[in-house]
């Protein structure tokens, strides 16, 4: 299900992207016994990696797009390099950047990527906590 959508074309719309991603996690039904905890901090994080990897590795506009399931959070970036895979780097020194998606993978259920119709997908699912 659809939860919110934005296009960014530069740098300077990260902070409203984080405000918003923000508000819009936290405006979300829960089940019963259940909070987000940590779950809208580790996000607005990961989607502020993907969308400065896309706007740096792609012309704008990059698009982030919130959705949910029952039980998971899902962020779908997209940007207009779908020949041009994302890389994890593992084995950069410091400072080398490609720090991002490991990060991303680090903090999230599981993280993955697919070209379609032009369009660079990478997209990162977070669970929704246990009930308490």
């Amino acid at each position: 299900m659809p939860v919110g959508s934005w296009t960014l074309d530069s740098y300077g719309q990260l902070k409203l992207l984080r405000a918003e991603l923000r508000a819009a996690l936290l405006g979300e039904p829960l089940p019963p016994g259940r909070d987000l905890d940590e779950v809208p901090e580790k996000m607005v994080l990961v989607a502020t990696e993907l969308a400065t990897n896309a706007l740096t590795h792609a012309h704008p506009p990059t698009v982030v797009e919130l959705r949910r399931t029952e039980q998971t959070f899902i962020l779908d970036v997209t940007d207009d390099e779908p020949d041009t895979p994302p890389e994890i780097a593992d084995s950069r020194p410091l400072g080398a950047g490609g720090r991002g998606l490991r990060m991303a993978r680090e903090l999230a259920l599981d993280i993955g990527w697919y070209s379609e119709r032009g369009v660079k997908h990478v997209w990162t699912e977070f669970s929704l906590p246990r009930p308490s």
